[in-house]
């Protein structure tokens, strides 16, 4: 299921995430998504480059699908994987994996646009992080996002 994921991480449901209906609320997934997408970005160096830089990413726009409810006690595994670049953003995808049910529970995705921080303004991907992505994922091109 998470074959196509370059980054993949393990993370234990807390009994806290249920909510009255007994599952595993719904804004919980996306915090899923965004743990394996800053997991993602430390990965290709995004963070270090924001530190040293002040460019970095910023979330612009981001959905979920539910396909299986969660509930506690369950492990997930949260998969993130970039599939389409453009001059200033990228699209990456996300999934859901319940371990005890082994079976896809969420897929979703974002968009991602490199942020200069100091000019307050979207900025060109940072060749070197275009270069680290392309490494993370095995690809030397990219679909173009529109």
């Amino acid at each position: 299921m998470l074959a196509p994921y370059r980054v993949i991480l393990t993370i234990p449901v807390a009994w806290g995430e249920m909510d009255a209906y007994q599952h595993v609320n719904n804004i919980i997934y996306l915090r899923y998504f965004e743990s394996v997408r800053m997991a993602y970005f430390e990965q290709c160096g995004f963070h270090a480059h924001h530190q040293q830089f002040g460019v970095g990413p910023i979330l612009a726009e981001t959905a979920c699908k539910f396909l299986k409810p969660l509930t506690y006690p369950d492990t997930v595994l949260a998969a993130a994987r970039v599939t389409a670049l453009s001059e200033d953003r990228f699209h990456q995808e996300y999934a859901l994996v319940s371990k005890k049910e082994n079976r896809l529970c969420a897929v979703g995705h974002g968009v991602i646009v490199s942020y200069d921080y100091r000019a307050l303004q979207k900025t060109k991907l940072p060749p070197t992080i275009v270069k680290q992505m392309e490494i993370l994922e095995g690809v030397t091109s990219w679909p173009a996002l529109p």
